[in-house]
């Protein structure tokens, strides 16, 4: 079973809250973090606030907390699977498509599983 997906909104304020510790811990203002990390005050304040952001403001943001080394926890690298090696002749995919439909078959559906 999946775990319930967290809204948007939930998740910048998580986001924001463990950013503000991470300041705190290292004794930082937000005057003296948006200092560090070449952005205003402001968008600290709004990020700590849960608040929307460009990427490379929040990519500052961790780099100066030294934070950005935990990329790889939040966007792990993906592997290749097997299969698409063998049906790319071992060439990086590099668009997705779109399946092809089978109009014959019917639908799944919830009980059809034996």
């Amino acid at each position: 079973m999946k775990d319930a997906p967290i809204s948007d909104r939930h998740a910048l304020e998580t986001l924001g809250r463990r950013l503000a510790r991470h300041r705190l811990n290292r004794n930082l203002t937000q005057a003296a973090l948006a200092e560090e990390a070449g952005v205003s005050k402001p968008t600290v304040q709004r990020i700590e606030a849960g608040h929307s952001s460009q990427t490379s403001n929040l990519v500052r943001i961790l780099r100066a907390l030294g934070l950005l080394g935990n990329l790889d926890g939040l966007v792990p690298e993906p592997g290749v699977s097997p299969m698409q090696q063998i049906e790319s002749h071992g060439k990086p995919r590099q668009r997705a498509s779109t399946p092809k439909s089978n109009d014959e078959a019917e639908p799944w559906r919830w009980g059809d599983e034996s």
